[in-house]
């Protein structure tokens, strides 16, 4: 029987290990560092720094774990599997200068570039003067992004000249030589795409739709993600697979030809636009909270898929398509700027709803708060409607300060109506 250790502390990565425990190949995943909400049977916290890559790597040749999956970012642009793979250990996910797509938005848009695939039109800023001009020249909205890893937040859309002036100079009176993309505005409807790529083959994951904005109707900050839902049904075949012909195969096949071929999980953020799908960025590792939606649709050995594409084979995989799953994220007070510590985490228990736990920590014999995003609450129904329903019932009759959108799933469920008017 295999063990594999998840490197990450989230809901993302409770819900990678989850998946792995189905496995009948698997008796024990080990989380680094993990979270004290992560008490699933066959589930081992070991407190290691997600960045602590040679500590790692000799608990990985100690415990004789069979293969590693990184489930976060930063670890993978520092070069952890660079690191693994010279020490002759199995890890799936790509290497530190693959990596850059998501850790530099600059590198990203080059390849987009380099690659003729369908992306908005961008420049590069590493001043204040030079970011205020190329903004301008676009027009309003406006989309500024950091160049580097942000936790999901580093873009912001901007609107007007009042709102430019105050974003840059909050961002360059931190760091005068800070680069930006700033890039032309998208209209349109946004999608995501995981593809779990190996040497010789891909696996394409159902179709998901997060909801990046703190509040209902798309209102305030952007943050990490508060929920999201899966599979799209009002999304065609047909524009799934142009997006996957034109979007995805193409990046992977230049980064192949550029002599750094891409393995591991590749995200493709996508905004369906009247000229077609567009790339709106690109990530290298599972989205949260995609994974939590996305993942328990697969019926087949997730252990088994990951050692055929390590060996360079194409996995056959099944996904279910009978349900919608649904996940809402409950966030700590004052998310995403200042979360509170501290609170009680609330259970939520019914049928077809499950908990991955981010935030949390033990506290006597409870779970509080000691993140900005606490938990996702996943439900599974043969509707978004349904689903989103069976959620909010259970969350709505909480006594909790903790905040959360309640129309996660809202273009599925107007879909639906719109269908059954029909």
């Amino acid at each position: 029987m295999a063990q594999v250790l998840v490197i990450g502390s989230g809901a993302r990565e409770h819900a990678i290990a989850q998946t792995l425990l189905r496995s009948p190949q698997v008796d024990q995943v080990v989380i680094a560092p993990g979270n004290d909400g992560m008490t699933d049977p066959g589930l081992v916290i070991k407190p290691i720094a997600a960045t602590a890559i040679a500590e790692l790597i000799a608990f990985v040749q100690g415990a004789k774990i069979d293969l590693t999956i990184v489930g976060s970012e930063e670890p993978l642009t520092l070069g952890i599997v660079d690191a693994f793979q010279q020490a002759g250990l199995p890890i799936f996910g790509p290497t530190a200068y693959a990596a850059q797509l998501e850790g530099s938005k600059a590198f990203s848009k080059q390849v987009l570039a380099a690659n003729h695939i369908p992306t908005a039109a961008s420049d590069v800023a590493t001043s204040l003067t030079d970011a205020y001009a190329k903004a301008t020249q676009f027009g309003f909205p406006v989309v500024v992004k950091q160049d580097g890893l942000a936790l999901g937040k580093g873009v912001t859309i901007v609107k007007n000249t009042a709102q430019l002036t105050a974003l840059l100079t909050a961002i360059y009176a931190k760091d005068a030589a800070q680069k930006l993309v700033i890039e032309e505005y998208l209209a349109g409807v946004e999608f995501s795409i995981f593809s779990f790529v190996g040497e010789l083959g891909v696996v394409h994951a159902p179709i998901a739709q997060d909801h990046k904005r703190l509040l209902d109707q798309n209102a305030g900050p952007n943050t990490g993600g508060m929920g999201a839902y899966s599979p799209v049904r009002w999304l065609s075949n047909a524009i799934r697979e142009e997006a996957i012909q034109t979007l995805v195969e193409p990046v992977l096949a230049g980064m192949q030809a550029s002599g750094h071929p891409f393995t591991g999980i590749l995200y493709t953020g996508v905004m369906l636009t009247e000229k077609g799908p567009k790339v709106i960025e690109f990530n290298v590792r599972l989205g949260d909270p995609e994974a939590q939606i996305v993942l328990p649709q697969l019926e087949s050995d997730f252990y088994q898929m990951l050692l055929d594409l390590l060996a360079g084979q194409q996995p056959e995989v099944v996904w279910q398509d009978a349900d919608i799953y649904l996940g809402v994220v409950l966030a700590a007070p004052g998310y995403p700027v200042k979360p509170e510590k501290g609170l009680p985490v609330p259970v939520i228990t019914g049928d077809d709803l499950h908990m991955n736990y981010a935030g949390v920590i033990q506290q006597d014999d409870a779970l509080v708060v000691n993140g900005g995003r606490v938990v996702t609450v996943v439900g599974r129904a043969q509707s978004a409607t349904a689903a989103a329903a069976k959620i909010y019932a259970a969350l709505d009759a909480l006594d909790t300060r903790l905040q959360y959108r309640h129309d996660i799933g809202y273009q599925a469920v107007q879909a639906e109506n719109e269908t059954k008017a029909l």
